[in-house]
């Protein structure tokens, strides 16, 4: 039974909006989570691998976050007491077949490839580069960005080189967001000029620092957790949901319960396809919102990365064999981006499996990321006309913003604040140390590797 003043509200899904808002929530109300998975955390996904006889914690999906952009995660983390550290987001770009390379983090770095040195075609990349960066950053801060243009369009009215598109903005966009680069040139224009300016993208040397989280991203789920842990349900997929006048019906394997409020944290088209009675805005809105699944492989082989070893950095993109429509083909430098200390390089692939020796891999994974469209980005504003405390009803994900981790956290502080709860709140049963070995690994669930 709930207490005197508070609501009992459903949370659907684990991911760091799930988490999230339960965390927010818990600190009026009673919360109870429901997720699919073995597991919590969704695209926080840490797992164990022992390698030459020694353990590492590798990050999968969820890895970094900045100083500029993510302050409501920031606020949560130093709110949990979540140790972080400083990492280096360096992008490099390669195409073995034709033996171009070069990685953006320094002046070495870029003129890895030493013979770039004297490549009048690679000065007008970098001349393009410099161009699109002033241009884009003026457009926007003067407002002449078309509402419904597409950055392709921007790019091929203005004149940008094919080297540009295809060997620096485009792949570095396609790596951010696990798309394609026909997916980014249909990107909303100023979507992404926005985001690429607030991350410090079109700046050469005005950039935030990034950071990782120590012992891997899977850190901060136990102590998010921790408010409502006796009321998680890992495992229990929801079936259906019925709202009514007087409360909402989740209904489970394991049967159906009522709910005041139910907060769903998990994809628009999950969401869509759970609710029993949706609403024409409903449809309209959620259907609005795709996903694409990419494929993630943990492993060993360096041969994914750039010939030159001056080359490698942080994200990793190759062009080998790509067309226009092929997902993204980047790969993460773990060691890097996570500062471990070991002799093997570790490395996290998208959706470049069949290159990868198999001898090498050490787990395979499918993450789901949301498309960006302009029909989509109109969706978003839309929020409103759906997610609301009268229909008892909210939608809350990162697909509602940009789609990464502060998005997530941003999405689960506004249904908190609808529901009377704020970031200022603390969680009434918040601990006051880290959990037990026993239950970080209960959290975990499933098999790590």
């Amino acid at each position: 039974m709930s207490t005197l003043g508070s609501q009992r509200i459903a949370v659907i899904g684990s991911g760091i909006s799930g988490m999230a808002a339960g965390w927010y929530l818990s600190a009026q109300h009673e919360v109870t989570l429901f997720e699919a998975d073995a597991r919590l955390g969704g695209h926080t996904a840490t797992m164990d691998v022992e390698v030459g006889g020694r353990p590492y914690a590798i990050d999968t999906g969820f890895i970094v976050f900045n100083d500029w952009t993510y302050p409501h995660f920031q606020r949560l983390l130093d709110a949990l007491d979540v140790p972080s550290q400083a990492t280096e987001m360096s992008f490099s770009v390669h195409e073995t077949s034709v033996d171009f390379e070069y990685n953006g983090h320094t002046l070495t770095s870029l003129f890895a490839q030493r013979r770039n040195l004297l490549n009048p075609a690679f000065y007008r990349l970098l001349a393009d580069i410099m161009r699109f960066n002033k241009q884009a950053t003026a457009d926007l801060e003067n407002d002449r960005l078309a509402q419904d243009m597409t950055l392709g369009d921007y790019l091929d009215r203005h004149g940008y080189g094919q080297a540009f598109q295809r060997r620096y903005l485009l792949p570095m966009g396609a790596a951010i967001w696990s798309a394609s680069i026909g997916d980014l040139r249909s990107f909303p224009l100023t979507f992404f000029v926005r985001f690429f300016r607030n991350h410090g993208l079109l700046s050469v040397n005005h950039r935030p620092q990034w950071y990782t989280l120590v012992g891997g991203s899977r850190r901060y789920i136990p102590r998010l957790t921790a408010p409502y842990a006796d009321r998680i349900h890992l495992n229990t997929p929801v079936t259906g949901i019925t709202r009514t006048d007087t409360g909402v019906m989740i209904t489970t394997a394991q049967g159906t319960q009522r709910f005041d409020q139910v907060v769903l944290a998990c994809h628009a088209d999950q969401a869509l396809a759970m609710l029993d009675d949706p609403t024409a805005a409903e449809s309209e809105i959620l259907g609005a919102m795709p996903y694409q699944d990419n494929e993630v492989v943990l492993h060993t082989d360096t041969s994914l990365l750039p010939r030159r070893q001056r080359a490698w950095a942080s994200w990793n993109y190759r062009l080998d064999g790509r067309g226009a429509d092929e997902r993204v083909s980047v790969t993460y430098n773990m060691n890097i981006l996570q500062r471990l200390d070991a002799d093997t390089t570790f490395c996290v692939t998208l959706n470049d499996s069949d290159s990868i020796d198999p001898a090498r891999v050490l787990g395979r994974y499918t993450y789901a990321h949301p498309q960006f469209t302009l029909a989509g980005h109109a969706a978003q504003q839309r929020h409103g006309e759906i997610s609301s405390p009268a229909r008892r009803t909210h939608f809350c994900g990162a697909y509602w913003r940009n789609g990464f981790h502060e998005d997530g956290v941003w999405s689960a502080l506004r249904v908190a604040r609808s529901l009377s709860c704020d970031e200022a709140y603390t969680p009434l049963s918040a601990p006051t140390a880290l959990p037990t070995t026993e239950l970080f690994d209960a959290y975990q669930g499933g098999d790590a590797g």
